[in-house]
């Protein structure tokens, strides 16, 4: 098995792993069509008609607010899978597992979904400390992870398909965005605040952009970070106003972002004034806060719900008509989405369940599924990425982001940054 190569962020991951985890929190359940059924510790993935799958999402604590849509676009999805019939003639059954905000729970219930209940995969995470605590045990157990959230990159595991995008599919052609856009309040270069939560991804991006700047000429007047779930934002919102800041890059993660918008506003802060880029909050959190606090504010991400595609309405029609008329769906529910989908066209090109089988067909670069965002597919090779579109959006009165700017193509997968001079000079290279 191919290791794991990664940033030195060894003790940053140790310390995630040796996080206690209090209180199970866990919803073990079943799609509706086996409802009822209790899994069995020593039932195998595959049992008759059925093949198991697990979901490890945070249905409580700070990151709920942001996976729970997440959890019903994948139920979504293998309801439609059942519904057509099946994978391979099997329907899918699954056990949803509480990873509850905390990296060291989510090792545990990835641990019980592959040694307990022995699922065929799992389909799950949001933040990086949750990917890189389950990491070793899908590594551990030859387990398979579907991860639908961007991140930091610097990583690939020969156990984890990353639906998501990698920074050259996100952060960096954000930046580009901003220096091309963001004219400086006070001439000069454009002046950026960093401003994220206080885990793995957000740090590693603003390496990544601290990285950059030389080549792109911007200035950093500033760089904060908060705990997860923290909700005084306050201190660092005057610092900002302090600092002259043109814009934020924004990599605060779950529901810290509804209060980072609102005390943003409550501050006399407009975009007009001091712009802000969002690298994690979507249309879920804009929900969360109400539209009158993101309007005019700029979010990168590979997927909109405002997209005008007969695909995207008719996927965004299905999740209100199941889960609510006043639902919003975004990038990470539909990157949740279709990681279903691309695990059932492996599968059947595989044409088994095994992990390795599924792993190699994913590899060959021939696996793709049409999905809300059109045709995706996983690059050929062992960074087990898909290609991505990326998209700039402004925030609406309505709560929706509409595009401003996009790539012409799909984006190429580029995980360890090996393109960029910059990125060796910083030695961020693998």
């Amino acid at each position: 098995m191919k290791n794991l190569r990664s940033l030195s962020l060894v003790a940053l991951t140790a310390a995630v792993l040796t996080m206690s985890a209090c209180g199970s929190g866990a919803d073990t359940s079943s799609s509706p069509a086996a409802a009822g059924e209790q899994t069995s510790a020593s039932e195998p993935a595959e049992t008759g008609d059925t093949v198991k799958v697990g979901i490890l999402h945070s249905q409580s604590g700070t990151m709920a607010m942001a996976e729970k849509p997440m959890i019903e676009a994948v139920q979504m999805a293998i309801d439609e899978i059942n519904a057509s019939g099946g994978v391979l003639g099997k329907q899918i059954s699954y056990v949803s597992e509480d990873g509850a905000s905390d990296a060291a729970i989510f090792a545990e219930k990835a641990t019980k979904l592959l040694t307990k209940d022995n699922v065929a995969t799992i389909f799950g995470c949001w933040t990086s400390a949750s990917r890189k605590a389950v990491l070793p045990v899908v590594e551990g157990n030859n387990g398979l992870l579907w991860y639908p959230v961007q991140y930091e990159g610097l990583e690939s595991s020969h156990n984890i398909m990353y639906t998501a995008p990698c920074p050259n599919q996100q952060a960096i052609p954000a930046l580009d965005y901003i220096m091309e856009n963001i004219k400086p309040k006070s001439g000069g270069t454009v002046k950026i605040f960093l401003f994220g939560s206080d885990y793995v991804y957000p740090r590693t991006t603003n390496t990544i952009i601290k990285a950059m700047q030389p080549d792109y000429g911007f200035e950093i007047v500033g760089e904060e970070y908060i705990p997860l779930g923290y909700t005084d934002c306050s201190t660092v919102i005057t610092k900002i106003q302090q600092s002259g800041a043109d814009i934020i890059v924004n990599t605060i993660n779950g529901d810290s972002n509804v209060s980072f918008f609102k005390q943003y506003r409550d501050a006399g802060l407009k975009p007009e004034d001091i712009q802000v880029m969002s690298f994690s909050a979507y249309e879920e959190d804009i929900r969360g806060m109400g539209p009158e606090y993101s309007d005019g504010t700029l979010f990168a991400w590979n997927y909109f719900q405002s997209i005008d595609t007969p695909e995207s309405k008719e996927f965004t029609d299905k999740f209100q008509t199941l889960y609510g008329s006043d639902k919003v769906t975004g990038d990470p529910v539909v990157n949740a989405y279709e990681g279903v989908y691309l695990w059932k066209k492996a599968v059947e090109a595989a044409n088994s369940f095994d992990v390795e089988e599924v792993i190699k067909v994913c590899e060959s670069g021939s696996v793709e599924a049409e999905t809300p965002e059109g045709v995706v597919s996983i690059a050929s090779g062992d960074t087990h990425h898909c290609l991505q579109k990326v998209f700039i959006g402004v925030a609406d009165k309505d709560g929706q982001i509409q595009s401003v700017w996009e790539t012409q193509d799909r984006v190429e997968p580029d995980p360890w940054l090996k393109s960029y001079t910059w990125a060796e000079s910083a030695g961020l290279g693998s």
